[in-house]
């Protein structure tokens, strides 16, 4: 057996089931798939039935503890000579293991990771999230590259370490390294950190790219990057070094749109008591919008062009601002806890933490 697929999932009969279908369907067949069922209220059992006959498919069931601690599972009962860890609402091109297989001819590698894309059929607020995510005018850029079909731009803002949506690991490198840690965010960074001070460089398998339909509204995608700000400085707390100028972007970016804003409201506030003189506030009020409107058009053109929509381009405007902002929430927040007051390593929205 050379592949083991390992998919953790929550509540989500339906992703599955898309996801197995989509296994069905690769052109290169030496593979089982191992699915984890973390604890849920909505189990997949049933679905996971369905393709029992098709594809060589395990089901666990086990109590809530993450989707790391799922993954060690799962990677416990696992036969291939690589650990392939995708996140349950993943979609695969037919061609998605073949090119595994390619890049895996050479074997000077120990762990690799793909890109990711939104498919046709992602409503448009997913596609608007996925940009958001991937895009070289958000922090996207930093994630480490670009799926051909996602119209990014190949390269990052920072090197190339795998997420758990799409990753691969040989066997006894996971198990030397013990797998996913206990941290109930960024424990997939924390897992490719270590894969790195191991001694290992991963690989970035541009080709290996596959569709992820992320959060579905903005309440659910706001968790999911405030809890990834919160978790960029529990990684330093644990990997010193690792935070590189690229990472502070975010809270940068949160800190001025807030200062914009305040410095207009002032400027608004002042054309009321200053009132013989409103035509020098009104500048102050305006202007600090200007770059506020600037970037929003950027997001708006550039999405638009690259999804063939005025409406996904006008929604990725409101996801970029809450990819960064939300990002830079969280990010203030650890930062004032963990390295001013001192506390220990938190997770926000921790009940929550599919969701």
């Amino acid at each position: 057996m050379k592949y083991s697929i390992i998919v953790p999932v929550f509540n989500r009969p339906d992703e599955v089931r898309e996801l197995l279908q989509s296994l069905t369907q690769q052109t290169m067949k030496d593979f089982e798939v191992i699915v984890v069922e973390d604890g849920s209220q909505t189990p997949c059992k049933d679905v996971c039935d369905e393709f029992a006959g098709i594809l060589d498919l395990l089901y666990y069931r086990k109590e809530n503890s993450g989707p790391g601690q799922s993954r060690n599972y799962g990677a416990e009962r696992a036969r291939g000579e690589w650990l392939i860890v995708l996140d349950s609402d993943v979609v695969l091109p037919e061609g998605y293991l073949a090119a595994v297989d390619e890049a895996a001819k050479d074997d000077s590698f120990a762990a690799w990771g793909g890109p990711d894309a939104a498919h046709p059929s992602f409503t448009p607020i997913q596609k608007a999230i996925s940009y958001s995510m991937t895009s070289f005018f958000t922090t996207g850029g930093i994630r480490g590259g670009s799926s051909p079909q996602s119209g990014g731009v190949r390269g990052a803002l920072d090197k190339f370490f795998p997420r758990s949506f799409n990753m691969g690991v040989r066997r006894e490198v996971y198990q030397e390294l013990g797998g996913f840690s206990k941290m109930r965010f960024g424990e997939d960074i924390d897992f490719s950190y270590r894969i790195v001070e191991a001694g290992y460089k991963p690989r970035l398998f541009p080709e290996a790219w596959v569709w992820h339909k992320r959060r579905t509204d903005f309440r659910k995608f706001f968790r999911q990057v405030y809890n990834s700000g919160i978790a960029r400085i529990n990684l330093e707390k644990r990997h010193p070094g690792t935070m590189k100028l690229v990472h502070l972007l975010p809270m940068v970016f949160t800190v001025g749109v807030i200062a914009l804003v305040l410095i207009s409201a002032f400027g608004r506030a002042m054309m009321h008591y200053d009132a013989p003189n409103w035509r020098s506030w009104y500048w102050v009020c305006a202007l600090p919008w200007l770059p506020i409107i600037f970037y929003s058009l950027v997001i708006f053109i550039d999405s638009s062009i690259r999804n063939k929509s005025l409406k996904v381009g006008l929604l990725s405007v409101p996801a970029a601002f809450v990819q960064l902002m939300g990002y830079g929430f969280g990010f203030i927040e650890s930062w004032w806890k963990r390295c001013v007051k001192k506390q220990d390593e938190f997770t926000a929205f921790e009940k929550n933490f599919y969701s």
